[in-house]
């Protein structure tokens, strides 16, 4: 008889999988058509089929939220030591200034369109220095957000979400935002494992 109740219970929680299986996949064939039809037409049903066994248990809507919490974490680093970057640009600017016009408060007359000429050329100096150094720590963020990229796509590809793997493809990363931003909504609705409500 034991064996017979385990049975059973086994048969309602296949019943139970299927059903959520399919209340995911039809949320995310209704979302897909508020994408660009370009989209649409390459996310066919068993990508979404996929997708949506990947997501019954609600472990990637926690990869997912976590990956996107690191994402904000990392940016608004990068974009702190940018604004730190800046500031220093803007302190070096104003000490040159203010260097630049005691000397000239001190230069005899004469001497002033030499000073003038070499105060340009310092300046001009400092321009080159400081844009050099925006263009090295532009380059820095651009790097560190392509690596934080691929590891996201790796981190999804290893928990079996169905699109995503590591790419620096234009047209597959427009595939593979889109599909994290169905995994979004779908989230943002409630569709998590244990509710039943969409």
């Amino acid at each position: 008889m034991e064996r017979f109740a385990g049975f059973l219970e086994e048969a309602a929680d296949g019943a139970r999988q299927q059903e959520r299986h399919y209340q995911l996949l039809s949320a995310l064939q209704s979302l897909v058509k508020e994408l660009p039809s370009s989209f649409q037409q390459r996310l066919s049903y068993t990508m979404l089929s996929d997708l949506a066994l990947a997501l019954l248990d609600g472990t990637v809507f926690e990869i997912v939220q976590g990956l996107l919490e690191i994402q904000h974490l990392t940016e608004k680093s990068l974009y702190n030591q940018r604004l730190r970057l800046q500031n220093e640009h803007r302190v070096l600017r104003q000490a040159l200034r203010q260097k630049h016009e005691e000397a000239q408060q001190a230069c005899r007359p004469h001497n002033l369109p030499v000073l003038q000429a070499a105060q340009q050329r310092e300046l001009e100096a400092v321009e080159q220095r400081i844009r050099e150094e925006q263009r090295a720590m532009d380059e820095k963020i651009v790097l560190e957000l392509d690596r934080k990229v691929a590891d996201q796509q790796s981190t999804l590809e290893k928990a079996g979400v169905t699109g995503f793997y590591v790419t620096s493809n234009p047209q597959e990363l427009t595939l593979q935002m889109n599909l994290l931003e169905l995994i979004r909504k779908l989230q943002q609705r409630g569709c998590q494992a244990g509710k039943a409500a969409l």
